[in-house]
């Protein structure tokens, strides 16, 4: 299992992508609207499976028919981010079960404010059979490795 990380400060192992705040995000009063950051952590694990992993979401998903479904969301957000603003989406690995893995996403304004918090439980699933299916071996190494935990 992996080392709890229930606060808000992320490990140094944490999965980091800088981004600009779109227009395609805001309301008309030019705010993010709160949907939208579930989008923009939703393409932050895609990154992470694709780049930290080295699994490929698109093969993952299309090719090996794993899906990850989330289960559970919980969000706090703790500030507004504008059109424009420079922000760091962030994705630490919290525990990782036999079928189920939670994250701990954070986005991080320029001057370091946490802006809102994501915790999210993603379980793998058959796309064949649409049932929880154990994390493929290939999958879990690759979380362990990346999460820089002994497993």
């Amino acid at each position: 299992m992996l080392e709890s990380r229930k606060t808000l400060e992320l490990s140094a192992t944490a999965f980091r992508r800088p981004r600009q705040i779109r227009f395609t995000d805001c309301d008309p009063a030019g705010i993010v609207f709160y949907p939208q950051y579930f989008v923009m952590f939703n393409d932050l694990v895609e990154d992470w499976v694709d780049n930290a992993l080295g699994i490929g979401y698109r093969k993952l998903i299309i090719d090996r028919r794993v899906g990850l479904p989330t289960v559970r969301v919980e969000a706090d957000f703790r500030a507004v981010s504008h059109m424009g603003d420079a922000v760091t989406l962030a994705l630490a690995v919290e525990h990782l079960g036999g079928r189920s893995l939670t994250l701990n996403l954070h986005c991080q304004g320029a001057e370091g404010a946490i802006r809102m918090h994501m915790r999210q439980v993603i379980v793998t699933t058959s796309l064949v059979t649409l049932h929880a299916i154990d994390i493929p071996p290939d999958l879990r190494a690759a979380i362990v490795r990346a999460s820089g935990s002994a497993g």
